[in-house]
Parts: structure tokens; C-alpha cells; sequence
């Protein structure tokens, strides 16, 4: 498999066609996205009536392939060329997001459809996923990679900083099935200019007497052996277990609790995207002044800290006081995570081997993602034990402790994250 190397001169990436495309496909994308994603909540809650059980099943349902399929994903990805993957994930998704207005304008739309949806554009996701961080080593120079996932990571905190506004508005005109058309006009938007898209990936050599089962354990025993990536997937699978178990009860919090509708659950998103995109923006700056590895303790403890606002919006009740402090909290939450994703993913892309790269991301994406669904489903039924608040700060403690791993690591003393590939 071909890839470009840093002793490659390295063109300018606002002026590769390729990449553009690629960048263009992937912002639109995520606009459509973040209208489907604020849809989906509202539909559940106000059309279809919702609780915090129905919402656990639901986050479950959409997170659930990346601990049943997530392996598997990255073995195969690694035998199939990259773009033509994502490609076809993103047909997927389009089909499948098309669905819920088509049942809707029917009058036959209910709560287990929207489970059966958010499975299937799961598994898709899965792949497109593992294919994506894959294929940017191999699109760009590895020099580059950093430089590529920042430029991405904010086109993406903008379509999130608009998005969710956007979306909140049109709910106030039209009914949240509508807003399902788009996301699925993102994903054929992405699978357009993943068409335009030209890069140096040939056809993977298949390996004689390598079965599947093997190469899923090469993939797995890289991440378990590299003494960097195994801290930063324990800290990640921490968090993501935590974070879901409070943010299932979210839209009952905003929707239902607190009642400021769709249109203050899209303030308190896109005001947190804005911390988002200040975060990609930042990091580079961030990890010349502070140095590349202290970003990655320092930025979980930032996130862990914002979100500590959240139960504190509920305990002030009804009004502006609690969206200025779930703003305040997403604002806070958004910028610390973006800084630790922008350079774990740079340097996990960068010490990685191309060849694995397909199953080293699916590793790790099995430990960190598949962990979600469980975390949903237990934060729906701790949700209906004990209550919101109760739920809410036990998902809180457990991100703040998710900061130990790195922490007590050697992250703090590297000025600079290894960027060597290690075979």
C-alpha cells in the first residue's frame, strides 16, 4: 500500500484538489449530521414520548456496532481500499436517515424504527469511521497529518456551531422527521466528493495463511503493546463510558426538566461547538507553548471540568441562568476534548504502520466506542432508579477520574508525542 512520506515534497493542502474535495464532502457532511442529530432527540421526546429507558435503548442502538462489528471493521478495512469504502458507507447512511420522513409522512413512524436507523447508519459508521482515519496518512504527507485532522476537526466544530442553531430554528417551522432529509443529503453530499477525491492507495496484497481472526490480534497487540496508546485508550474508554451515561439524559434535562425546548438545546450545542472550533484552532498553538503532551492530561481535565455545570443548570431551574450554564459547561466540555482528540489521533496516525492502521483504528475504537452503548443503557436505567441528578454527577465523577491513565504517565514530561512509525 502506498503512502507519503515526509521526505516527499509536501504541497500546500489548501491547494490540493484532492484534499479540498475531501474537506468540502466531509463539511457538508457534518452540517447534514447535526440537523439529523438534533432531530433525533426532539422526535423521540416531543413526537413519539420518549423516557430516559427509550433513550437509553436508542443511543445504545446507534453505538452498539462499534463493540459487535468494531474489530471485525478494521481487519476488513484493511483489505479493501479506503475511499471505496467510505463511499459506500455513506450510501448507507443516506438510505437508511431517508427512511424516517418517508415512515413519517406515511403515519406509520414509531420508537422501534428509530431504533432499527440508528443500528444500521451505526454499522455504517463504523466503517466510514475506521476507513477515515485510515486514509488521511495516505492522502496526505505525514507531516501533514496534524495539520489535515486540525483543519477537519474545525470544519467540523463549525458545521457543529451552526448546525445545531440552524436545526433549532427549523424546528420551530417544520417537524423534526424534515430534518432527516438532510443529514441524509450530507452523507450522498460526502459520498459525491468522495468521488472527486484522487490519492496514492493501491489495492492491498492479501497475505497467504493470514485468517481474519489473526489479523484482528496483530491489530489489537500493536495498540496493547505501545506504551502511549494504551494509556490514551484507557483514559478515552473511561470518559466515553461516563460521558454517555450522562449525556443519554440530556434532552430530558433540556426538553423536559428545564423546559427550553429545541430551540435552547441547539443554543447550548452550537455555543459548545464554538469551544469546539476554538480548540482545533488552538492546539497547534497550545502544544508550541505548552508542549504536545501535556495537551493530552490537560485538555480531559478541562472537558471534566465543564461539565460539572450541568446538574448545577438543573438545580437552577427553569430559565436563562440554567442555558448560560449548560452553555458555559458544553463551551468548556467541547474545547477540552477537541484539544486531547486533535493529538492523540495525530500521533496515533503517525507511530502506526500503514499497513495496520485500518485495525489499529478499529482496536481502539472497540475498546473506546463500544463501551457507549453499555454506558447509555445503564445511564437510561440509573435514570428511572435513581433519578437525574443522582445520574448525572456519578457520570461526572467517572470523567473526572478519567484523567488518571495519562496523567500518571510520562505525557506531561514530552515536549513532543512520538511520531515515528513503529513496526
Amino acid at each position: 500500500m502506498a503512502s507519503r512520506t515526509s521526505g516527499d515534497v509536501a504541497p500546500a493542502l489548501v491547494r490540493s484538489p484532492s484534499f479540498l474535495a475531501f474537506w468540502t464532502g466531509q463539511g457538508v457532511s457534518q452540517l447534514g449530521v447535526q440537523l439529523g442529530q438534533l432531530a433525533l432527540p426532539v422526535l423521540a421526546v416531543s413526537l413519539l414520548g420518549a423516557g430516559e429507558m427509550d433513550l437509553g435503548v436508542l443511543n445504545a442502538a446507534a453505538m452498539a456496532a462499534f463493540l459487535v462489528v468494531g474489530l471485525p471493521a478494521g481487519a476488513w478495512v484493511d483489505r479493501w481500499l479506503k475511499r471505496r469504502t467510505m463511499v459506500r458507507a455513506d450510501l448507507v447512511r443516506m438510505a437508511a436517515m431517508a427512511a424516517v420522513p418517508v415512515l413519517w409522512w406515511a403515519g406509520a413512524l414509531q420508537m422501534w424504527h428509530l431504533y432499527v436507523v440508528a443500528a444500521v447508519v451505526g454499522v455504517a459508521t463504523v466503517f466510514f469511521d475506521v476507513a477515515y482515519q485510515s486514509y488521511i496518512p495516505l492522502l496526505v504527507h505525514r507531516a501533514q497529518v496534524a495539520e489535515a485532522n486540525g483543519k477537519l476537526e474545525a470544519t467540523a466544530q463549525v458545521a457543529r456551531m451552526g448546525g445545531p442553531a440552524l436545526g433549532g430554528f427549523l424546528l420551530t417551522l417544520v417537524s423534526a422527521p424534515v430534518l432527516f432529509a438532510a443529514e441524509a443529503g450530507g452523507y450522498l453530499a460526502s459520498a459525491l466528493c468522495l468521488t472527486r477525491v484522487h490519492d496514492t492507495e493501491e489495492p492491498p496484497v492479501p497475505r497467504e495463511g493470514s485468517s481474519l481472526a489473526a489479523e484482528i490480534r496483530e491489530g489489537a497487540a500493536f495498540v496493547a503493546s505501545h506504551r502511549l496508546i494504551r494509556r490514551i485508550v484507557a483514559s478515552t474508554a473511561t470518559s466515553n463510558l461516563f460521558s454517555s451515561l450522562a449525556y443519554v439524559l440530556m434532552p430530558l434535562v433540556i426538553l423536559r426538566e428545564l423546559g427550553l425546548g429545541p430551540a435552547g438545546l441547539g443554543v447550548m450545542l452550537s455555543i459548545g461547538s464554538v469551544g469546539g472550533l476554538l480548540g482545533a484552532l488552538a492546539t497547534p498553538r497550545l502544544a508550541a507553548r505548552i508542549g504536545e503532551g501535556p495537551l493530552l492530561p490537560l485538555g480531559l481535565m478541562v472537558g471534566g471540568a465543564g461539565v460539572v455545570l450541568f446538574p448545577l443548570a438543573l438545580a437552577a431551574g427553569p430559565g436563562p441562568v440554567a442555558l448560560v450554564l449548560l452553555s458555559v459547561g458544553e463551551f468548556a466540555m467541547s474545547f477540552g476534548v477537541i484539544v486531547y482528540n486533535v493529538m492523540q489521533v495525530s500521533m496515533r496516525q503517525r507511530v502506526c504502520p500503514p499497513r495496520l492502521l485500518g485495525r489499529m483504528n478499529a482496536s481502539i475504537r472497540c475498546a473506546v466506542w463500544g463501551v457507549m452503548p453499555l454506558g447509555s443503557l445503564l445511564g437510561g436505567w440509573l435514570g428511572e432508579q435513581w433519578g437525574l441528578v443522582p445520574t448525572l454527577w456519578t457520570g461526572i465523577a467517572g470523567q473526572l477520574l478519567a484523567v488518571l491513565p495519562v496523567a500518571a504517565g510520562p505525557f506531561f514530561r514530552l515536549r513532543t508525542l512520538p511520531d515515528a512509525v513503529e513496526e
